[in-house]
């Protein structure tokens, strides 16, 4: 006798069963968690997924489960969320009042952003189970004014903002000077695409980072599990490298870029000011017209200017990717940055093997 799938979640006295079913497993996990933790979390790592699938898949089995779920730490310690809530509410606090939630899914691969987040004095949790990017959207709908961020998700001062984030002390020119340098420079790796920032990260803190955002890394990682989320799946992973304006290698490039292309870049600089000058005067003059007032002439004249900024940026980012194509400096952080994140390979990395060698001798 063939019975539907449909027709069983529908009936009554089926659901009566799974309803037994799921109190009698949780008192029992309740039982066990109650009577000998340390037994309980020996387990809890081949526990984890049936446990997880339940308080995603039941929300009668998620309110019996919360008491007894585990989160494990960086450091093979185990905690229930009231606990871990409790641990880190104090110091990893936002300034809006939001709790953040750290995690790596790879202790190695996330080494240096785990001990960059350590020396802060925040908690990073493990989560590198099947079910656990579920598992963090549904948390964090359960969680009042919380959120969970990957460590590597962003610079560790904006992982958590308390203050404000301490300001570039470069030129707009300097800054985008820079960002040229490493953009120009960066490897062209399929379905990967890179941006460039300049922040300021002390002078301890490494010259060079790569970071993922997180909304787009987890929505990547939920097409997996949502057929309607195909599209996320299918778009290029974005990655920014984050460049430390307080670090003296990255100081020294500036100052060589500075020093290389300052005669060339000179009337290049000058025009793009003079027309963005104009172009600012040619907004000026529309504002205030409707658009059926603007004469062809004055849209001409304003695209043929932006045209021209396009024209000498271009030029000014030319110059600048000729110089930046010959520092070893520049491309070895880049590469660096890359081996880090497990991003350098093939012939990629054995030019960083060969040039680090002709570096130390």
């Amino acid at each position: 006798m063939n019975v539907s799938r449909s027709y069983l979640q529908s009936d009554g006295n089926v659901k009566k069963i799974s309803t037994y079913i799921t109190k009698k497993v949780a008192d029992r996990l309740n039982e066990i968690f109650k009577n000998d933790r340390k037994d309980y979390e020996e387990k809890w790592d081949n526990l984890k997924i049936f446990i997880n699938y339940g308080m995603l898949s039941q929300e009668d089995f998620y309110n019996r489960a919360k008491d007894f779920a585990l989160l494990k730490d960086v450091e093979g310690k185990y905690f229930t969320f009231e606990e871990y809530k409790t641990l880190i509410k104090d110091n990893q606090t936002d300034k809006n009042g939001d709790l953040v939630y750290l995690y790596a899914n790879n202790k190695d691969e996330q080494y240096s952003y785990i001990e960059a987040a350590k020396k802060k004095g925040y908690s990073v949790l493990l989560l590198d189970g099947q079910l656990d990017t579920p598992m963090i959207n549904m948390l964090e709908q359960k969680f009042e004014k919380s959120h969970f961020t990957r460590v590597d998700a962003d610079i560790i001062d904006r992982l958590i903002v308390k203050d404000e984030v301490k300001k570039v002390d470069l030129s707009k020119d300097e800054s985008d000077n820079l960002s040229d340098v490493f953009s120009t420079q960066m490897p062209q790796i399929d379905q990967t695409m890179f941006n460039v920032e300049v922040q300021a990260l002390g002078e301890d803190a490494q010259p060079v980072l790569i970071t993922e955002s997180e909304y787009m890394r987890r929505m990547k990682a939920m097409s997996q599990f949502q057929p309607g989320m195909n599209f996320y799946g299918q778009m290029p992973d974005s990655y920014t490298l984050v460049l430390n304006a307080d670090h003296s290698l990255i100081k020294k490039v500036l100052s060589d870029t500075n020093t290389n292309t300052a005669e060339a870049l000179k009337p290049i600089l000058s025009e793009i000011k003079g027309q963005e000058a104009r172009l600012a005067a040619l907004h000026q003059a529309q504002n205030g017209k409707k658009p059926e007032e603007i004469t062809d002439s004055e849209k001409e004249d304003v695209k043929n200017t932006e045209k021209a900024i396009s024209d000498e940026r271009a030029k000014r980012k030319d110059i600048i990717a000729s110089y930046a194509k010959d520092n070893n400096i520049v491309h070895q952080l880049i590469d660096l940055a890359l081996l880090q994140n497990g991003m350098l390979k093939g012939a990629s990395l054995d030019a960083f093997l060969k040039r680090s060698v002709d570096l130390i001798k």
